[in-house]
């Protein structure tokens, strides 16, 4: 035993793996390689040819690393591999073909013969049908223990407290077979039946033979009568459904049977000298095919920290701290997938190429530019039946609300600045929103202006509540007006509701002030932090005094020039706390329901309404989510959204979260924009899209998708007040969409950049 102790102090040589599907032979075969003086032995429970599945599909990216790290089993894949470039996508009966994807599969099967093969050659032992020894056992015999044992993994769940594994199942039924053909492309088939909609994924894996799995919502599978059917009778229906796809040929299964996606995330990946691998540690769906793409990286990396790093320990956690973040943005695109096949029905409707666009950009991970690259032909269809103009992006295309017409889909968010006097907006102002105004945004959002002094966030918020306040907004509204002429300019109306009284943000957000405090008011007496000012319960006198607040500072913002009015009723504010279960616990006529609970904000909503001109937009902010159980779910906000459309706004700023301190978001590059999208299509008003959008890639990808019609962007105007301009000069774009001011008309070409180089591969090995 003394050995193995100096061994696990240094280098891993007695290696234990507990799975034999491609992660873990492929990291047995990588650690034996790298030291062929190391016992690494693999334990497998089912038969050689015994797998789940048919094809597999690897990136170029995955295959790039193999054959740096391992050119044998490289070259061994190569001669197995079926490549394809193209993707079909068929809907209503008509196909539409994108090119350039760069596809490469080989058969599940074949991929492990390989793997075994390469083993046996470099001296690891196999076990098949053999289960690994207990756990216990396992580590205190081994240097270091790899659990590789798929998405059910027994190593997982013995350790399951150390581990912390979360695992969520999804709203989908599906089967994965397989046909006796190949495939021309990687194909998408909707079906439209009497029971719902019904979604075929295929893709050939070898010359003669093709995955194919069929996917449907659970209560679409049980209407269908799926649940009822033995697999046989299953898959000979699926057959029917899928005749023109497949043409009229059957299906084959191996043991298959219509399942669930799970999703595994773990809060650790390690355990002493265990670690997970592969499905083991987390999973991805199916529809971005990164299941064995993960698990082969992850031997990579595993490999790789264990001949960099000094001990086992050392080398565990720098392969958790390098594989996490990359898991995590797979995890995310495939979550992105995996719900925009669950909500299917959503886009049905959609122009033919406009369909096929959003089903290819779903993930987020193929954006417009990137498919544009791939294939020119197919991305340039789509924009022509948008409606872009030649050489026009889809966010240089304007867009009409009510009497206001925007010449760009780009608005630069709502930012509290907390840099007013006694609510009156200054010089800091003029700047910082005339900026935004010459950087080329569509539309310019003022911070949230408070309708009350009580109504204030901090000391340094504005406000519309004195007439002092609307000649200083006019001051800025007109230089916009002359200044940028064509920008619009937007005042966001709110009141602080619970979370007013604090600090300024960067003194301590959301803390409450020293001194100089003011009395709050809420939906409820519920503090918004523990610790926090409880506000008093509004009566219906003092409702009433509120919503004619808003009214006049309705009124004092139309004279003062505003082409657009937005209501905030998000992020915890006094309107948003009505919206939210969570901070509305009223038993009166303003509380319990959704109805209910809507109600003061549509009173407001109408009081405003009738005072703002009528041929002048208004628009809704509310957070689609509070990201806290018990809150504001996803139904609740299309039903909000509903009822604020029917009351005359017209467009939704869809946001989410900040109405409770407890809430965990679910950050990620346009996070927020999948509630955006369903409430577009759900109930069929315009939308703004906002969180961690920072590309004009990805303006346009959302824009052209159909998700958003107008996309809302903070911290990149931070960043960069011209913003859009940049956008336009980047992408070569000179029309009327982003006139460049004329002073400012010789930096209107991009300026050039130096040399960037790619990334080494992860591991290199030689021939």
């Amino acid at each position: 035993m003394a050995a193995q102790a100096e061994g696990r102090n240094e280098r891993a040589r007695r290696i234990a793996v507990v799975g034999g599907g491609p992660g873990g032979l492929y990291a047995a075969a990588l650690l034996k390689r790298l030291d062929p003086e190391r016992d690494v032995t693999v334990w497998e429970r089912n038969a050689p040819d015994e797998t789940f599945g048919f094809g597999v599909v690897l990136s170029d990216e995955t295959l790039g690393g193999i054959e740096h790290a391992d050119p044998v089993v490289y070259a061994a894949l190569q001669e197995d591999f079926v490549r394809w470039d193209d993707i079909d996508i068929v809907h209503r009966g008509t196909r539409h073909t994108s090119g350039g994807h760069g596809f490469a599969a080989l058969g599940r099967r074949r991929l492990l013969e390989i793997l075994h093969e390469r083993c046996r050659s470099l001296g690891v032992r196999i076990h098949f049908r053999t289960r690994a020894p207990a756990l216990d056992r396992l580590a205190a015999d081994h240097d270091l223990v790899i659990a590789a044992d798929g998405v059910h993994s027994a190593t997982r769940e013995t350790r399951a407290e150390a581990f912390g594994p979360r695992v969520t199942e999804h709203r989908c039924r599906y089967i994965w077979l397989a046909a006796d053909f190949a495939l021309d492309a990687f194909r998408f088939e909707i079906a439209e039946t009497e029971h719902g909609v019904m979604q075929l994924h295929g893709y050939p894996y070898a010359a003669d033979a093709s995955t194919v799995i069929v996917e449907m919502r659970e209560e679409v599978w049980r209407a269908a009568g799926f649940d009822e059917l033995g697999a046989p009778e299953s898959i000979e229906r699926c057959a029917k459904i899928f005749a023109d796809a497949l043409r009229g040929r059957p299906l084959r299964s191996n043991n298959s049977a219509w399942t669930t996606f799970r999703t595994v995330v773990n809060s650790h990946w390690s355990h002493g000298n265990v670690v997970l691998l592969g499905d083991a540690a987390h999973t991805a769906h199916f529809s971005i095919g990164s299941g064995t793409k993960l698990a082969v990286e992850d031997a990579l990396a595993l490999a790789a920290c264990l001949e960099e790093q000094p001990d086992v320990p050392s080398a565990l956690g720098a392969y958790e701290e390098e594989r996490r973040p990359v898991v995590a943005s797979t995890q995310r695109a495939a979550r992105a997938s995996l719900e925009w096949f669950e909500n299917l029905g959503l886009y049905l409707d959609q122009p033919p190429r406009q369909f096929a666009f959003n089903l290819l950009t779903r993930s987020r991970r193929v954006t417009h530019d990137n498919l544009r690259l791939r294939d020119a032909h197919f991305t340039g269809s789509v924009e022509r039946e948008f409606g872009c103009p030649p050489g026009t992006p889809p966010m240089f295309t304007p867009f009409r609300l009510r009497g206001l017409t925007l010449r760009n889909r780009v608005v630069v968010s709502p930012m509290d600045m907390y840099s007013a006097t006694d609510g009156v907006p200054g010089d800091f102002h003029l700047v910082h929103l005339g900026a935004r105004a010459l950087g080329g945004a569509g539309l310019v959002m003022t911070e949230m202006v408070c309708v009350s002094e009580e109504g204030r966030i901090t000391p340094g918020c504005a406000g519309l509540y004195t007439g002092r306040q609307a000649e200083a907004w006019r001051r800025i509204t007109d230089f916009v007006h002359t200044g940028a002429p064509g920008t619009a300019i937007g005042v966001q109306l709110g009141h602080s509701g619970r979370k007013g009284s604090t600090k300024l943000m960067w003194e301590g957000m959301d803390e409450p002030l020293p001194e100089g405090n003011w009395p709050l008011v809420a939906a409820s007496p519920l503090p918004y932090k523990p610790g926090g000012q409880t506000p008093r319960h509004l009566s219906r006198a003092q409702l009433t005094d509120i919503r004619e607040q808003f009214a006049s500072a309705a009124w004092r913002a139309a004279r003062a020039g505003f082409d657009l009015l937005e209501l905030h009723c998000a992020h915890g504010y006094l309107l948003s706390g009505f919206l939210s279960p969570l901070t509305n616990r009223r038993t009166d006529a303003y509380g319990g329901s959704l109805e209910k609970r809507l109600r003061f904000p549509l009173e407001v909503f109408d009081a405003v309404r009738a005072v703002w001109p009528a041929e002048r937009p208004m628009t809704v902010r509310i957070s689609a989510t509070d990201w806290a159980e018990g809150g504001t779910t996803a139904e609740d906000a299309v039903g909000i959204a509903r009822a604020f459309a029917a009351h005359g706004a017209d467009a939704i700023d869809v946001s989410t979260g900040q109405v409770v301190a407890e809430e965990r978001p679910e950050f990620g590059r346009s996070y927020q924009t999948p509630f955006a999208d369903r409430i577009r299509h759900e109930v069929g008003v315009p939308v703004v899209a906002v969180g961690a959008i920072s590309s004009w890639d990805d303006v346009n990808s959302l824009i052209l998708a159909g998700r958003t019609d107008l996309c809302a962007l903070a911290r990149p105007h931070l960043y960069d007040p011209h913003w859009t301009l940049h956008a336009a000069a980047e992408q070569g774009y000179e029309g009327p969409g982003a006139p460049w001011p004329d002073p400012y008309r010789a930096g209107s070409r991009r300026p050039q950049t130096g040399r960037t180089d790619a990334p080494k591969p992860r591991l290199s090995l030689g021939g």
